[in-house]
């Protein structure tokens, strides 16, 4: 067979996907090649195509770049398109010579460093402060946003998140054994605020084991199963369009977590060791630097609330 001509509904599209998504570890790697892939069946299927080619893939490229993707976005997609011709070409759907030759087509170069959007103090207090904390469901979506802000967990974190990770220690309360990106194991201080979120939510929940965030039902009953992480980006965008700054994504409340950090003085390498940008293991053993969880730098950002 000299090429894959197929539509995206057809079963074969769909169990290379399935290789494609067993060959990678992390969680959200698999969502964005996933996503990517599933974009790049619809495309296409839009239209009459040559077969899965490298002028195929080359035309999605610049589809890619005409909706105005940002580098890093096209790239990932590209490399899931490359690996389902590679796993397309193993299982004797795809000539070699065409696998190898879409393999080789390259991705876009980054143009500067996208420094993304972050909120002020005062824009982090309003969106804190946003949900009805009269409300059972309120309560939830606040100590969500004060997750996000506070310790600066990824979405996928914080939906997976239980009261087994919520324990004390150095004296305080702490994330623990957080498995993120990578599957990178971490452990978060979190600032009273937070704490105090998440004891109201789960007070008025009626919870203290399992999941830490739920869906709610209309009477405000807490569900048993866990929160799916695209709740938690469907709710932000509505709290964050009613604070005044829309637009906002989860992983910004992350970059805010670091940036406002960094304005109350915390050290640089306290904040990586924070946000598990890389194995705490490593980051001790290069740098020298044990995470202090007395003094930690997310205890500096002076938002509050209210019981």
């Amino acid at each position: 067979m000299n090429d894959l001509i197929v539509v995206p509904q057809t079963t074969q599209w769909h169990k290379l996907k399935a290789l494609v998504l067993d060959s990678v570890s992390s969680p959200i790697t698999k969502r964005v090649y996933n996503l990517g892939l599933d974009e790049f069946f619809a495309w296409f299927g839009q239209e009459p195509r040559p077969g899965f080619t490298k002028a195929t893939v080359c035309a999605w490229r610049v589809a890619l770049e005409a909706r105005e993707l940002g580098a890093v976005s096209i790239n990932v997609r590209m490399t899931a398109v490359r690996k389902l011709a590679v796993e397309a070409a193993d299982n004797g759907l795809l000539a070699p010579e065409l696998a190898s030759g879409i393999t080789r087509v390259k991705g876009v170069a980054s143009k500067g460093i996208r420094l993304g959007n972050w909120l002020s103090v005062k824009q982090a207090q309003t969106l804190l402060n946003t949900p009805d904390a009269s409300t059972t469901k309120g309560l939830r979506d606040r100590a969500i946003l004060a997750v996000l802000l506070g310790c600066g967990l990824r979405r996928s974190e914080c939906a997976a998140l239980t009261f087994g990770h919520v324990q004390q220690r150095d004296g305080r309360w702490c994330i623990v054994d957080l498995r993120g990106k990578h599957g990178r194991v971490r452990t978060i201080p979190m600032p009273a605020w937070t704490k105090v979120a998440i004891d109201a939510w789960a007070t008025a929940a009626g919870i203290s084991a399992g999941p830490v965030f739920r869906p709610v039902n209309r009477g405000g009953q807490a569900q048993e199963t866990a929160l799916n992480e695209k709740v938690v980006w469907q709710l932000l965008q509505r709290y964050t369009a009613a604070a005044g700054v829309p637009g906002i994504a989860p992983h910004d409340l992350r970059r805010t977590c670091a940036k406002l950090c960094r304005a109350a003085g915390g050290e640089l390498e306290q904040i990586q060791l924070l946000l598990g940008h890389a194995s705490v293991q490593t980051t001790e053993r290069y740098l020298g630097t044990k995470q202090d969880l007395v003094h930690a730098p997310n205890d500096g950002i002076k938002l509050r609330v209210t019981v």
